[in-house]
């Protein structure tokens, strides 16, 4: 995944499901799950750790590391805190730290939805995605989890990845029926449906994302495929030209510049 798919899929992992990418994030979710805050040690380390979450979001993880070892200073059990240092981790490429971590925040909260989909991700990013199936079902089946669509989305982005479209169109459509507005849901239905040669309903699940939200270069790349494959020449030279204009230099307008389709 480049930097701007693992940005947008971190964006989907934190906040929620209506960031499209490529992402393929994924995405894992916010590092901040419902543990309570019993003490005022605890309540310290809860706000330090909400906090690093946004620095994370930001783009500055450093000081989202920072966030997270304090935290952790004030209440050395509070596992959304190591939660954080495992994303944290993640985005900087430190696979050793960040599982680490996770396993941590796993041990200390092994029924957390959250951190339990977080580490599904992980190890969807780190070529173990059969792996990381159990995690995002032992997430999305948790009665108190309320953002449930995010792991049944992550696991049919795993799915994918593991060539079994049909287990990822599965998840996909109930990610989808949880969150109609789930775009990331969206874009892959749309792939798949593309790669499948059923044009016209891939074609319909990127209109919805359109209809949602400012396509992106991702999005817009597969809408302007998916209009050739249905010999709409008019559509397109429209999305063509929209890709070139608002997305130069983009790894989707060098493969149009190049001729790359497939």
């Amino acid at each position: 995944m480049n930097k701007i798919i693992v940005a947008l899929w971190m964006a989907f992992l934190l906040a929620g499901c209506t960031a499209i990418g490529s992402g393929s994030g994924p995405g894992a979710q916010q590092a901040v799950s419902a543990q309570p805050a019993e003490s005022e040690q605890r309540q310290r380390a809860k706000v330090h750790t909400e906090l690093g979450s946004l620095y994370m979001l930001d783009g500055r993880a450093a000081i989202a590391l920072e966030e997270a070892r304090t935290a952790l200073s004030a209440d050395p059990n509070y596992a959304p805190a190591y939660n954080l240092l495992g994303l944290t981790h993640m985005v900087l490429n430190e696979a050793r730290l960040a599982e680490d971590n996770f396993q941590k925040a796993l041990s200390l909260a092994p029924g957390d939805p959250e951190i339990s989909n977080n580490y599904g991700w992980f190890l969807c990013q780190n070529g173990r995605e059969q792996g990381s199936i159990s995690y995002f079902m032992a997430a999305a089946r948790n009665p108190l989890y309320t953002t449930p669509t995010k792991p049944y989305t992550n696991a049919g982005v795993c799915s994918v990845r593991l060539k079994n479209d049909k287990a990822a169109e599965d998840y996909l459509l109930t990610a989808l029926r949880l969150s109609p507005t789930n775009t990331q849901a969206l874009y892959w239905l749309a792939d798949i449906a593309y790669r499948q040669g059923r044009h016209s309903e891939a074609r319909q699940w990127a209109t919805d994302i359109e209809r949602m939200m400012e396509p992106t270069a991702e999005v817009m790349w597969l809408a302007l495929r998916i209009e050739r494959k249905l010999g709409n020449r008019e559509a397109e030279a429209r999305y063509a030209s929209q890709l070139r204009r608002r997305f130069p230099g983009s790894p989707e307008q060098r493969l149009l510049t190049q001729g790359h389709y497939e």
